[in-house]
């Protein structure tokens, strides 16, 4: 399995553990809620979601009314087929959502994961953040020693496109930043002697987002920051 192909499947069994849709409706959410997905075709998402169904994570049933689908039928057109989670496939979502390993610090699969971070546990949404971290401030200190052994080689035009570069990386570790000290500060009020009741919801955290008021969060598949 490609890695492009693993992050689709992750990305439909997630939107899936939502509710069940039709193929249309998947495509639309991940072309509109998940960036990453933005140019992906129907040529892509059925022989994925064909790949799901045979190995027992996602099951097709008729999606429209019976009036509906004779109207189909006499139309000469296919019934929807609506996609549903199987119990084996919300127990592999839960699985690869555990995963904190290098490929969910890359930039696909950590706006993928990004993306379901309310149905993923704090400590493992923290692995992830901070594995994120590290591996973009290790691409900073590459482009910035770069910048430094070239600067006199290049033009205005090229030095500002690296200029711009950096900048976005660097916009991004900040962001980075907030969520981490966001997430330890639910974390250590959670775990404090005068803190109050909470109730979690199924993930097992109790909200982790900073406030920004009307400032802009980078786009973690932001292709600047590559």
């Amino acid at each position: 399995m490609s890695r492009r192909s693993g992050i689709l499947e992750f990305a439909v069994l997630g939107l899936l553990r939502e509710a069940p849709m039709h193929g249309y409706e998947l495509r639309k959410r991940l072309n509109t809620s998940l960036g990453i997905f933005r140019a992906f075709s129907y040529g892509t998402l059925y022989p994925c979601l064909k790949t799901l169904v045979a190995n027992g994570w996602l099951i097709e049933e008729p999606g429209s009314a019976p009036e509906e689908a004779l109207a189909a039928s006499l139309a000469g057109r296919r019934a929807k087929i609506v996609y549903r989670l199987t119990a084996e496939g919300k127990e592999h979502f839960e699985e690869l959502l555990s995963h904190t390993g290098p490929d969910t610090w890359e930039d696909e699969h950590f706006a993928a994961r990004f993306a379901f971070f309310g149905q993923t546990e704090r400590e493992v949404r923290m692995r992830v953040l901070e594995g994120r971290r590290s591996r973009l401030e290790e691409r900073l200190e590459k482009m910035r020693a770069s910048l430094a052994r070239t600067r006199e080689r290049l033009d205005d035009y090229t030095l500002e496109l690296q200029r711009h570069g950096m900048e976005s990386v660097e916009r991004e570790v900040r962001w980075l930043n907030e969520l981490i000290e966001s997430e330890r500060a639910g974390r250590d009020q959670r775990s404090g002697p005068d803190a109050p009741a909470q109730h979690d919801n199924d993930s097992g955290e109790t909200g982790g987002l900073p406030r920004h008021g009307g400032s802009t969060r980078p786009d973690p598949s932001d292709d600047t920051a590559k």
